[in-house]
C-alpha cells in the first residue's frame, strides 16, 4: 500500500482528534469557547456555594477539562473514522462524493424541514468495475436475507447506506429510535441500512434491537472471514481494503498523536 495513501488516511483519522487538545469546558455556560482557567475560578468564586467547598481549584478545572475532553475524544475519533471509511469507499469503488453520501429530509413537529445524514453510500450500479459490483449486490442480498428482509423487499435493494460508529456504548433509546426511522426511510429509497462499529464496544442487546429492526450490524472483531459480522472482513472481502492492516500499520503514529493530545488534557501544568 502506497505510503503516500496511508499518510492521507492518518489525516482524515487523526484532523478531527487535534480539536481536543485545545479543548475548554463551557461550564453549562452555552456554546461559547470554554472558560480558561482564570474565568473557570472568577465564575466559581463568585459562587457563594461553590467557593465554600473550594471549587473553584485548579484540579477541579483540570477535571472538568479532562472529563468533556475525554468525549470529545471519543467522538473526534467517530468523525475521523466515519471520513476515513466514506473515502475509503469512493477510492476503492470509483464513487463521487455524492454517490458515497447519502441524506434525507423529513418534517420536525414544529413543520420544518430537516436533513438528516448517514455515513456513507455504496449504490450498487454506480461501482465501475463489474467484478466488484457483482460482489457488492451479494453481499447486499446475503446481508439483506441474514437479518429477515423477505425476499421480494431484497430483490427491490438498490444498494446500502452505512451509520459509522468508533464504538456504541449508550444505551440511548433516543439515538436507537433514530436509527430506526432512518432504516424505515433506506428501505423505502431501496437501500439497506447497516450500522458499522470499528471497536467492539456495543452492547449485545442492541446488536440484537438493531438486527430486530432490519439493520446490517458489523462490529470490529478480527481473525474471521465473516463479512456479515466482521467490519474488517467487509472492507477487505467486498470492498477491496484492508483496514485492519492499515490501523495495524499505523498504530505507533496514532498512538504517539493520541498520547499528545491526552497528555495535553490530563496534565495540570498545561491548563
Amino acid at each position: 500500500m502506497s505510503e503516500d495513501i496511508d499518510a492521507a488516511y492518518r489525516r482524515i483519522v487523526l484532523e478531527p482528534i487535534y480539536v481536543c487538545a485545545t479543548y475548554r469546558p463551557k461550564m453549562g455556560q452555552g456554546r461559547g469557547e470554554g472558560f480558561e482557567l482564570e474565568a473557570f475560578q472568577k465564575l466559581y468564586r463568585s459562587d457563594p456555594f461553590y467557593s465554600w467547598f473550594g471549587l473553584d481549584n485548579p484540579l477541579m478545572y483540570a477535571a472538568h477539562k479532562a472529563a468533556g475532553g475525554m468525549t470529545s475524544i471519543y467522538r473526534q475519533i467517530g468523525i475521523g473514522c466515519e471520513r476515513l471509511f466514506r473515502q475509503i469507499l469512493m477510492d476503492q469503488l470509483d464513487l463521487s462524493a455524492d454517490e458515497a453520501n447519502w441524506s434525507y429530509e423529513t418534517k420536525t413537529a414544529g413543520g420544518k424541514t430537516r436533513t438528516l445524514y448517514l455515513d456513507g453510500r455504496i449504490p450498487i450500479d454506480a461501482v465501475k468495475n463489474p467484478e466488484r459490483r457483482e460482489i457488492v449486490r451479494d453481499w447486499v442480498q446475503r446481508a439483506a436475507a441474514d437479518v429477515g428482509v423477505a425476499e421480494p423487499v431484497r430483490n427491490t435493494l438498490t444498494g446500502v447506506i452505512f451509520e459509522v460508529r468508533q464504538g456504541y456504548k449508550s444505551k440511548d433509546s433516543k439515538r436507537q429510535n433514530a436509527d430506526i426511522a432512518n432504516a424505515a426511510t433506506a428501505y423505502v429509497n431501496t437501500y439497506l441500512p447497516c450500522v458499522s462499529v470499528l471497536s467492539n464496544q456495543i452492547d449485545g442487546d442492541i446488536q440484537t434491537r438493531y438486527r430486530m429492526e432490519k439493520w446490517g450490524m458489523l462490529t470490529g472483531v478480527i481473525g474471521t472471514d465473516n463479512d456479515l459480522r466482521s467490519v474488517y472482513a467487509f472492507m477487505q472481502q467486498i470492498v477491496g481494503y484492508d483496514l485492519a492492516a492499515f490501523f495495524e500499520r499505523n498504530s505507533e503514529t496514532l498512538r504517539a498523536e493520541l498520547d499528545r493530545v491526552l497528555r495535553s488534557l490530563l496534565e495540570v501544568d498545561k491548563i
